[in-house]
């Protein structure tokens, strides 16, 4: 397996650290991650989670822009000022620094859900109501309506 599937539930321990899922670090040990980079989502309370290649990533697309536009200025920011580096330990532990808590609303637990290439980290609840919202979209498409609308 060399994909982040599934989700999972663990609870912060009382040093503010949280075991990532077995499955999970088996993909990380698989792809050879040393640390993790983890980046603020754009549009969400998650944090986006993977390797240097997430990182690489974004760098590789703000390269493709002007230098010397607002554009590539706000990427940086956005993959460099709002990204941090996650170490795991020896146990398979990070730490949910204040920087993750702020953003995502962390208190006592943390949800992990795969997303492929990467992963995220959510507070449950937000992201219980966010898997909701987005099957019902999805649902939506599959019955051709839009929005608001009732299928026939």
């Amino acid at each position: 397996m060399d994909r982040f599937l599934s989700s999972a539930v663990n609870r912060i321990d009382a040093k503010g650290r949280v075991s990532v899922p077995a499955h999970f670090r088996a993909v990380v040990q698989k792809r050879g991650y040393s640390e993790l980079y983890a980046l603020r989502c754009l549009d969400r309370p998650a944090m986006d989670v993977g390797g240097l290649d997430l990182l690489d990533r974004y760098e590789q697309r703000i390269a493709q822009e002007d230098p010397f536009l607002r554009t590539a200025d706000d990427m940086s920011f956005f993959c460099h000022g709002d990204g941090t580096f996650l170490k795991l330990d020896q146990d398979g532990r990070i730490t949910m620094s204040d920087f993750i808590r702020e953003h995502t609303g962390l208190s006592a637990e943390v949800a992990f859900v795969g997303r492929g290439s990467f992963f995220q980290i959510w507070e449950p609840g937000r992201l219980a109501a966010y898997g909701a919202e987005a099957r019902a979209r999805l649902l939506q498409l599959r019955q051709g309506t839009k929005p608001g609308e009732r299928p026939e």
